[in-house]
């Protein structure tokens, strides 16, 4: 990077937006745009159980989440949800957040990753993070796959 602007595979500037993108925006349409991508992401029925266990302990902690994760990181132009999700998996085996790591899981089916494409994921986090991470990673994308076949069969959104 240099002079401000930002270099990647697409040339100087492709789409990109500077790192301070979200200030021109309120901190309300922040907030909405990170409910809207969360939704999107994880699904109505995953959001609406966070809201509703939302209680004075967590709400300003959910409220975190969903300003700057998601209305401010996941709506960033420079990568698609599909490398976010190949990211955040990653992340999530890596540091051991199994029940983060499962919800991501199907979030990366939502955002178009196949189920090879996370194999080949958790094959690659195996060898640069942990092997004993991945193989309960493996475990945990079987369970999550049976899942989403489970819940496809019976009508539900994935």
């Amino acid at each position: 990077m240099s002079g401000g602007r930002t270099e990647h595979a697409g040339g100087a500037d492709a789409g990109q937006t500077p790192l301070g993108h979200q200030m021109e925006r309120t901190s309300q349409e922040i907030l909405d745009a990170g409910m809207a991508v969360r939704r999107e992401v994880l699904g109505d029925a995953h959001v609406d159980r966070a809201e509703a266990k939302k209680d004075a302990t967590t709400e300003d902690f959910q409220n975190l989440i969903s300003r700057y994760a998601w209305g401010t990181i996941w709506t960033r132009p420079g990568l698609d949800r599909r490398m976010r999700s190949a990211v955040t998996i990653t992340a999530m085996v890596s540091g051991g957040y199994w029940e983060e790591c499962a919800m991501h899981l199907r979030a990366a089916l939502r955002n178009g990753l196949s189920r090879d494409e996370i194999k080949e994921i958790l094959l690659q986090t195996a060898i640069y993070s942990s092997v004993p991470a991945a193989n309960v990673a493996f475990k945990l994308a079987q369970e999550v796959f049976a899942q989403v076949d489970e819940d496809l069969a019976a009508g539900r959104p994935l």
